[in-house]
This record gives C-alpha cells, sequence and structure tokens, in this order.
C-alpha cells in the first residue's frame, strides 16, 4: 500500500501525516511512502488549470501504477479516485473503519462530546458519509451539527477561495466553527486536512480523524 500524505499533511499539518503512519503500524499495515511524492493536481483542477494540471497527473502515473493509494486528505481522494483512470483508492476513514472492524485496530471509548465536519469532497463529492462517523463513535459520542452529510457546509478552504477570498473563507469558517460550538462538543473532527487548516486556532479543539484516535483512543 502507498500512502499518499498529500501537500498539505506532509508540509503543514505534519501531525496528521505522523498520526497516520503511528496508526498504520499499530494495525500492523504494511505501507510505503514516497520520499518525493508531487501534488496530485487537486488545487490546479480546481482552480481552472486543466493543461498544467494533467501535466502534473501524467507525471504522477508512473509511482502509482500498480498500486493501493491510501491518502489522508479528502481532496487527494477525490482527485485520484475520479479525476486519475484506473486507480485503487481508499481514504484514510474507510480504512481505518475496515481495521477497527476486522479487530486489528483496539481502541478506548470514553464519553467525549465530538462533531464531526463533512467535507465537500468526501462528502458531497465522492458520497463518503458513514465511515468517518463510525470511526469516531467506537471512540466518543458524537453530537452532529444541524447541517450535514449531504447539506454539510464548505468550511471556506477549497476551490481557491481561501486564497482569493480570505474574507469570504473566514466568514464560512465562522458559521461552521458557531455550528459546532452549539452541539456542546468539546472536539471538531474532520477528515481533510485543508478544512483543519482553515478551522483551528478559533475557540474549539480542531482535530483530524488520525489525530483524533491518536490523542482519545487510548494509543500509546
Amino acid at each position: 500500500m502507498l500512502y499518499f500524505r498529500g501537500c498539505t499533511a506532509r508540509e503543514r499539518e505534519t501531525s496528521i501525516a505522523d498520526a497516520t503512519e503511528k496508526l498504520l503500524k499499530l494495525a500492523g499495515v504494511s505501507y510505503h511512502i514516497l520520499e518525493d511524492e508531487k501534488c496530485c493536481g487537486s488545487v490546479l483542477l480546481r482552480t481552472g488549470f486543466e493543461k498544467e494540471a494533467e501535466e502534473q497527473m501524467e507525471k504522477n502515473m508512473a509511482d502509482f501504477k500498480g498500486e493501493t493509494i491510501l491518502t489522508s486528505c479528502a481532496g487527494c481522494y477525490k482527485t485520484l479516485s475520479q479525476d486519475y483512470y484506473g486507480l485503487e483508492v481508499i481514504h484514510i476513514s474507510q480504512l481505518l473503519k475496515k481495521l477497527i472492524d476486522e479487530g486489528k485496530l483496539k481502541l478506548n471509548r470514553s464519553d467525549l462530546k465530538v462533531t464531526y465536519h463533512d467535507s465537500c469532497h468526501l462528502a458531497r463529492h465522492c458520497g463518503v458519509f458513514d465511515e468517518p462517523r463510525d470511526v469516531i463513535k467506537s471512540v466518543a459520542n458524537l453530537c452532529e451539527m444541524e447541517h450535514i452529510k449531504k447539506e454539510g457546509t464548505c468550511c471556506g478552504a477549497g476551490g481557491g477561495v481561501k486564497s482569493a477570498y480570505p474574507e469570504i473563507a473566514n466568514q464560512l469558517a465562522d458559521f461552521k466553527i458557531k455550528e459546532a460550538k452549539e452541539t456542546g462538543a468539546e472536539v471538531l473532527i474532520t477528515a481533510c486536512p485543508f478544512c483543519k487548516l482553515n478551522l483551528e486556532d478559533k475557540g474549539i479543539e480542531v482535530l483530524d480523524l488520525t489525530e483524533f484516535l491518536s490523542k482519545y483512543g487510548g494509543i500509546q
């Protein structure tokens, strides 16, 4: 299995990649990473640079051939599974659900109240709603926000909005944080590093799903 960390987890939110590798090793999953990992092309595609994205994707195909690709990032998952051709791709939330169900990843449960943010790419674009929630419920009490799954609102980070229109990105993030706090949750969990980057430091603890399991799942 190839663990494709993605730009954000590899360069900015490195604790996500660290937590992911910790969980993979704990569950006995055999994997490897690319030391010279390149961008999957998601940002180029979403901001209209289609030619440049295609060139980037062609460069990556040699590394991806014959691999089962595990992703931390919802954007990477969407791009690799829907914009590339013939790749076998799994998001970390899906793998964690499988490992827990098979008894390969044993976690401790508590009464901690948490809530979950559906990222646009993972939820509405790819239909991955239940796996992250099942993983969370194995560790804590999930308190849902008003807008979830297909009706979930964007955090404001994607599609180039955070770079081009930071004020709008902040407004959307503030709305999401308000919804999260209204649940009474102590932690806001997401399964997208880019969402985490835009939602953190706003008055509630924000963790990637892997960070959450590493911190609150009783893992040493």
